[in-house]
């Protein structure tokens, strides 16, 4: 049987998960995996499932993901979509087995069903049976995510996503070495450790089950000596532990790009965000990855327009780009999500919001050129991902005339376009 198309929105985590669920379906069936982290990603999602179905009006649409958990009603009513199934459900083959409903369901106009879809649901609660994470990689890719937990503990005012994904669940230390050593055997050259909340990551067969992200590290990059090249996505920067910060003091198979979850540069939104870190701390934990290892680059999260967000705090934010040098950074601006506490906060205009962003994203933009500028002339060390390019060890993205997939090197840069370093390998 041929596997499902998967369309994927979202997160890192999102996309290993849906090659470990391509395989569940046939060729008959596109799964959509959703994401609910903003207004606009639940939007973009509704858009992927009507051109889906425009391009393929005869194959199933089943649609799954942290929107279709929260919102399962609101998919099943769409009559393109022929099955809505939860979290918890995504990973058993049953769940795409086409039910005797759903066959009849095609033969009438979904539209006319008449408890709105409600025969499309297979979604249960998260919270009362916690979904267990699934090791799953970017098959035969030359980079390859591999997931090591799922779900947060964590409540972040602005952030639904915990309701989605329920509590956080680790992965023993067993199932994530056996998946990357199937995914290096498959040609995987560059390993991606992604999660939830992957910095909460806590070894299921430890007595107290404590944080142990540094420790799952040194013991993969200990314990498989073909493991030339990993990564880290994005890491909560108070939960940066020792055993980490040694890695990356001593360890140069771990690649030194961090992108962190700071989402604020001014200390009473990220009180009313309910983040666990102040300003000063986030700062120094940038001193602390830069003082370990020299090329060390930071990518950041970072959201404009957070309710009661004064001009001032606003200003605090950008100054954070320059205070934590950050050369990557991710821009949303606020979108409150249901059944949060931020959503019923006193809330900012729509435009003074997107012009915030909009600064933030400028003033990102200009960091970003000038540190590609700085690159040129340098030699960097890359892997070629894809049609010619790559990313250095740093996260710069590279072209390179000539290379095929899975090169890897040293490479001079002797120029740059609009997107991309060029470079040649030396």
């Amino acid at each position: 049987m041929t596997a499902a198309r998967t369309i994927t929105l979202g997160c890192r985590l999102n996309f290993a998960e849906s090659e470990a669920m391509r395989a569940l379906a046939g060729d008959d069936t596109i799964i959509v995996n959703s994401c609910a982290v903003t207004n606009e990603a639940v939007r973009q999602t509704r858009q992927a499932i009507r051109r889906a179905h425009r391009e393929a009006p005869d194959k199933r649409i089943i649609v799954t993901g942290c929107a279709a958990q929260l919102d399962p009603q609101a998919f099943a009513a769409m009559p393109e979509v022929a099955k809505v199934i939860g979290n918890a459900e995504k990973y058993a083959p049953s769940s795409f087995v086409p039910s005797e409903v759903e066959g009849r369901q095609r033969q009438r106009a979904s539209t006319s069903l008449g408890t709105n879809g409600l025969e499309k649901i297979q979604v249960s609660d998260v919270m009362a049976a916690p979904v267990p994470p699934v090791a799953a990689g970017f098959l035969s890719r030359v980079r390859s995510f591999v997931a090591v937990q799922t779900g947060c503990d964590h409540r972040c005012t602005f952030c639904s996503i915990w309701q989605a994904r329920g509590p956080s669940r680790s992965l023993p230390y067993e199932a994530v070495r056996d998946a990357i050593e199937r995914e290096l055997d498959a040609g995987a050259k560059e390993i991606v450790l992604t999660g939830v909340d992957i910095t909460s990551y806590a070894c299921p067969e430890r007595s107290r089950g404590e944080p142990g992200l540094g420790q799952l590290c040194q013991r993969l990059l200990t314990d498989l000596p073909q493991l030339q090249r990993l990564r880290l996505s994005s890491l909560d920067s108070i939960e940066i532990d020792d055993a980490l910060m040694e890695l990356v003091a001593g360890e140069p198979r771990l690649l030194p790009h961090f992108h962190l979850s700071l989402q604020a540069g001014d200390d009473l939104i990220l009180k009313r965000m309910k983040r666990r870190h102040s300003r000063a701390q986030a700062v120094s934990t940038v001193e602390k990855l830069k003082k370990a290892r020299a090329d060390v680059t930071i990518g950041a999260d970072l959201i404009a327009g957070f309710p009661t967000e004064s001009g001032e705090a606003a200003l605090n934010s950008l100054r954070l780009l320059d205070d934590c040098d950050i050369v990557a950074a991710h821009i949303f601006p606020f979108s409150p999500r249901p059944n949060t506490p931020a959503a019923r906060m006193p809330q900012l205009e729509h435009e003074t919001i997107k012009a915030r962003a909009a600064r933030l994203r400028l003033a990102a933009a200009d960091r970003r050129t000038r540190w590609l500028d700085s690159l040129v002339g340098s030699r960097q060390t890359l892997l070629i991902e894809n049609s010619e390019k790559g990313h250095s060890d740093g996260f710069a993205p590279i072209h390179i005339a000539g290379s095929k997939r899975g090169d890897m090197g040293q490479a001079r840069i002797i120029g740059r376009d609009e997107d991309h370093l060029i470079g040649i390998f030396e």
